[in-house]
């Protein structure tokens, strides 16, 4: 039997954080709901283990309207402070006033916030041997904050761009020989 060679990330213990590498990450995701949520849940892991935020997904599923764009951008202050009340978020005032500053921006976006990510993609990413070739910041993903902050986009910074490029399949940072690797990509 041969072994199962995954990236290291994943600490390879836990079944959520596995089945996370497995099946989502680097997978495409399109369509402006599902590109806000993983825009939102990067911006709220920053400075967190993305551990903390897949065990509390579906909590902010359920918290954000399932990350329905028109929805959140019509929070008010009130939800604002049914949010920060909320245990099974990460209750955080300014990620929780961000990700409804970023509902709004994304509804200002003519072709929608999907369309503006993915002109972003890799497809041409190179494959790293190791997570020690996998960078956390690209000229791409500089280019993707600096759009996205000019937007009026905020907790988007070239680290975190280059995060929702590696979770949503804009590059394929899976390392050679990964389990996932090859379903990955666009």
């Amino acid at each position: 039997m041969s072994e199962v060679i995954r990236c290291t990330w994943t600490g390879m213990t836990d079944p959520l954080y596995i089945a996370y590498h497995d099946e989502e990450w680097g997978r495409p995701v399109h369509g402006d709901d599902g590109v806000f949520e993983r825009v939102t849940l990067e911006a709220f892991q920053s400075g967190l283990s993305w551990l903390t935020i897949l065990r509390k997904r579906e909590n902010f599923r359920r918290a954000f309207d399932r990350f329905s764009i028109p929805k959140v951008a019509g929070y008010t202050e009130k939800d604002v402070e049914r949010l920060l009340g909320d245990p099974g978020i990460v209750r955080n005032r300014a990620k929780v006033e961000a990700a409804i500053g970023n509902a709004r921006a994304a509804l200002e976006l003519p072709d929608g916030i999907s369309e503006l990510v993915w002109k972003y993609a890799d497809p041409d990413s190179p494959v790293p041997a190791s997570m020690a070739d996998v960078p956390a910041v690209t000229p791409a993903s500089k280019a993707l904050a600096k759009e996205l902050k000019g937007r009026g986009f905020r907790f988007v910074g070239p680290t975190t761009a280059y995060a929702l490029m590696q979770a949503i399949g804009l590059v394929n940072d899976h390392i050679e020989g990964c389990v996932a690797r090859g379903q990955a990509g666009r």
